[in-house]
């Protein structure tokens, strides 16, 4: 028969043990909660399109919204320009320089995408050129905390410029493929989609063209795309891929200037793997 002594010494160590227990299980779990939490981190960047500088007023609106992306309640990890960035006034060298200033305002990474108002049929070949000397690549790839950001200029697939030194479905294949496996999201300017204006339907890309555009975008699984050129906010689906089309900077068409801020999750237990809200902010002007 234990005595009391005995039966107490007992006690304490189980209690000792399951204690002990308890906190190696905590030390091992944490890291995964820790993971979890890591995982389900959001991102936030903004996208801004259609600036025009060289419109009236231009300088006067970006102004604004440089300062409104300067100063948001979270980290704005860069900008992305959906393109038009002038109003066909690449070749305007104190256009250029002053757009240029502008642009080294905002506190975080600026990227660009050429448009039809940067890189002009009339003068296609002249206004590239220029482009690539202020803006850089016509096709470029940037990271940030695993999220990748394809940026493609696309005028040749939507207007059917023909250039023989640069094929847009040639570069996204090639540079999907570099990042397959990561989180990818498309930028561009002119969407692939119909449109409607003037009380009437107008056709997209070419039908072939759209096509290919469109499978690569799901074979690589593209978490989603990000274009501008409609001068209004627009969300459409190129088969299970997002499209997400932004309100322009620029007044042009009566439209108020805008900017949107998006926030991306990676999201281990989603049913897509990930989830994007965004909001479109107006400009008073």
């Amino acid at each position: 028969m234990l005595n009391y002594r005995k039966c107490v010494e007992i006690v304490n160590y189980w209690f000792c043990a399951a204690w002990l227990t308890v906190a190696v299980l905590l030390t091992l779990t944490v890291p995964l909660f820790g993971a979890d939490r890591a995982e389900d981190e959001a991102i936030y960047f903004v996208q801004i399109t259609d600036t025009h500088f060289g419109e009236p007023r231009s300088e006067e609106v970006l102004k604004k919204i440089i300062k409104a992306v300067n100063d948001p309640p979270m980290e704005i990890e860069c900008v992305i320009h959906a393109g038009d960035i002038t109003q066909e006034k690449m070749e305007d060298s104190t256009v250029v320089r002053r757009v240029i200033e502008l642009f080294g305002e905002f506190e975080m990474p600026v990227y660009f995408v050429p448009s039809n108002h940067d890189i002009f049929g009339k003068r296609y070949f002249e206004t590239k050129q220029t482009y690539i000397k202020h803006f850089g690549s016509l096709s470029s790839v940037y990271e940030h905390n695993g999220l990748v950001f394809l940026l493609l200029f696309t005028e040749p697939l939507a207007r059917g410029y023909k250039d023989e030194s640069f094929d847009p479905l040639y570069e996204l294949e090639a540079n999907l493929r570099k990042v397959a496996g990561k989180s990818v999201i498309v930028c561009h300017h002119a969407p692939c989609v119909d449109d409607f204006y003037s009380n009437r339907m107008h056709p997209g890309w070419k039908e072939d063209i759209r096509k290919k555009w469109i499978e690569l975008l799901n074979e690589y699984k593209v978490k989603a795309v990000l274009a501008g050129h409609l001068h209004r906010d627009g969300y459409h689906w190129p088969g299970d891929v997002p499209l997400y089309v932004c309100s322009p900077v620029s007044a042009h068409w009566g439209r108020q200037p805008a900017f949107r801020i998006y926030e991306y999750k990676k999201m281990a237990n989603s049913a897509t793997g990930h989830n994007i809200f965004n909001e479109t902010y107006y400009i008073i002007t």
